[in-house]
């Protein structure tokens, strides 16, 4: 985990910033700023809500020390919420960089007050206890062009409002039978505030206050006023809530709440080849499409953490695309691309073959020779280790060709052609050996001597421009690498009626590589660039000691970009 501290910044980068240095200026919050990450317990995090996490957690360190952001559980729906989750959720914010120290709160926490509150509004003639069910209230709200049709229980009285009230509190009524609802306009021009329902009756165990309730405030009615029992002073969301800003208004100002919140909106992240739907993610869990919530395909806070995304480039990646009003799409290569720049100056380097093709010396006839290479070659501080170079090496199948085009196109190795092996010396191709199906196999080469430290060998009269990276037969390690892709072929698969019919059937595969034997010694969580490969993290999940199993984080360039 990385905390991350006040960054006393001055400059203003977003809406937001602008509201809250006027409200500053003007001492409207008595100079505080307090916001909140809200997360609802059903499910893991997505990287969507890491953009909402770094907004609300970043906007109290911006404004150190009179700001806090709290973290609040919206825990109202014990159907589909969890302890599991709400660890995840926790472990997940930890891991970004922050911290909420004592601002840990639950809905569940407001349990008793909520249920005072909405007393508190039937008492003032505001709400009403409803016998009819969902299907039929849904059918009365009418549409944007038509009003909707009153209740016919609309009207009862406050004191047979406050009887049926307490009565569903103490369980006399079966689940579904009764709601209470709000009394606003069947008429208004936001839906929302057609007469919604407060609280519904559902006999299910509560992850923290068991069995206690039957029960339950909607999420409309618990969200604003849970802020104004905080004293959050700008309670931020994303721009499908702006209508429901109608709602939040009217629950807060119609119960006598501590403080006066006020509800923002800005733009949800949305990627490209990505699904952000927590059902659409539930799905692909529950029907095995992927290992976990943790799959290292999956846009979770916990996979791309398994996959080896660095928090740093998260957060980079957030303040890079900054925060507005317009919903758009962002370029998952963008995310891909703040990844690699903060791999690049976080790993070291080390030299891996994916697709092996062996390589005889034909003319060494001397002892091994130890090279000492530096892990970083722009950062001295991470020190260098020892690579052996002998007479049987492997290199990469992707750089040997049978007819390379001409040699200003192609640089590595073909029939007659040189090239430099990094650190190494300069070899050519002398012939090459295939197998039963007429897949080469073996590479008959000759090293040049005079080559070794970047010396253009004498024997050669065009200068060697390609360097390609190897590994020595004989010590090399044999590791199982995951290489991952895309989970969806589609660029936006949330808009696809199946979804699942665009899974990208080669978004996982599973090789065994070779590389330098001193990554037998990798732990879990460790990162590292196969040199013109990738970068490169042992898995947290399948690695075990003396036998790493590395996850391809990302690529050294944008494959996407070159398809294009």
């Amino acid at each position: 985990m990385e905390n991350r501290t006040p960054t006393n910044k001055k400059e203003v980068r977003n809406f937001i910033e602008n509201i809250i240095a006027k409200d500053l200026d003007e001492n409207t919050h008595d100079g505080y700023v307090v916001t909140r990450f809200p997360p609802e317990p059903n499910g893991y995090l997505h990287i969507g809500h890491a953009k909402s996490i770094c907004l609300n957690f970043g906007l109290a360190l911006d404004n150190a020390p009179k700001s806090r952001c709290h973290l609040r559980f919206d825990d109202t729906n014990p159907e589909k919420e969890s302890t599991e989750y709400v660890e995840s959720i926790k472990k997940d914010i930890e891991w970004l960089g922050y911290n909420w120290e004592k601002n840990l709160f639950f809905s569940s926490d407001y349990f008793e007050k909520l249920y005072g509150f909405a007393i508190e509004l039937i008492e003032k003639g505001l709400a009403f206890v409803d016998d009819q069910d969902g299907d039929t209230i849904a059918a009365q709200r009418g549409s944007f062009e038509k009003p909707g049709i009153e209740s016919p229980f609309r009207n009862r009285s406050i004191e047979e409002n406050l009887d049926l009230f307490k009565r569903m509190r103490a369980g006399e009524f079966e689940d579904g039978s009764k709601v209470l609802r709000a009394k606003i306009d069947m008429a208004h021009g936001h839906m929302c505030m057609r007469d919604p329902v407060l609280y519904r009756i559902r006999r299910v165990h509560h992850h923290r206050t068991a069995d206690d309730w039957c029960i339950y405030p909607m999420y409309d009615f618990t969200h604003g006023i849970s802020d104004a029992l905080e004293n959050i002073t700008h309670s931020i969301c994303t721009l499908e809530f702006q209508d429901n800003r109608a709602l939040y208004d009217w629950c807060v100002e119609n119960v006598s709440v501590p403080s006066r919140p006020h509800q923002y909106e800005m733009a949800r992240l949305n990627l490209d080849y990505t699904v952000m739907s927590k059902r659409k993610l539930l799905q692909l869990v529950e029907e095995k499409h992927v290992e976990g919530w943790d799959d290292p395909r999956m846009p979770t806070i916990s996979g791309v953490r398994r996959r080896g995304y660095p928090a740093a480039g998260i957060r980079k990646f957030m303040d890079q695309i900054g925060v507005g009003k317009q919903n758009n799409v962002i370029e998952l290569s963008i995310l891909e691309e703040c990844v690699r720049s903060q791999l690049n100056s976080t790993t070291k380097r080390c030299l891996g073959v994916l697709d092996p093709i062996k390589v005889t010396i034909t003319n060494w006839d001397r002892e091994n020779h130890i090279i000492d290479a530096p892990f970083h070659p722009q950062d001295e501080s991470f020190g260098s280790r020892s690579i052996t170079f002998s007479k049987e090496l492997y290199i990469d199948a992707s750089d040997f060709l049978e007819d390379p085009p001409s040699p200003k196109k192609w640089f590595r190795l073909g029939p007659g052609r040189s090239v430099r092996l990094r650190y190494g010396y300069v070899i050519t191709c002398d012939e090459f050996v295939k197998d039963e199906n007429g897949k080469v196999i073996e590479l008959k080469c000759t090293y040049h001597e005079d080559s070794f430290g970047g010396v253009q060998p004498a024997a050669l009269e065009k200068k060697v421009k390609g360097i390609i990276h190897w590994v020595n037969a004989k010590d090399a390690l044999d590791v199982e690498v995951r290489l991952y892709d895309r989970l969806f072929t589609h660029e936006a698969p949330g808009s696809v009626d199946d979804f699942l019919s665009t899974i990208n059937k080669n978004s996982l595969k599973i090789i065994t590589a070779k590389v330098e034997p001193f990554l037998a010694k990798a732990k879990a969580g460790e990162q590292f660039q196969f040199e013109r490969m990738g970068y490169f993290t042992a898995d947290s999940k399948y690695s075990k000691d003396g036998a790493p199993v590395f996850n391809r984080t990302v690529t050294l360039r944008d494959n996407y970009a070159k398809k294009k």
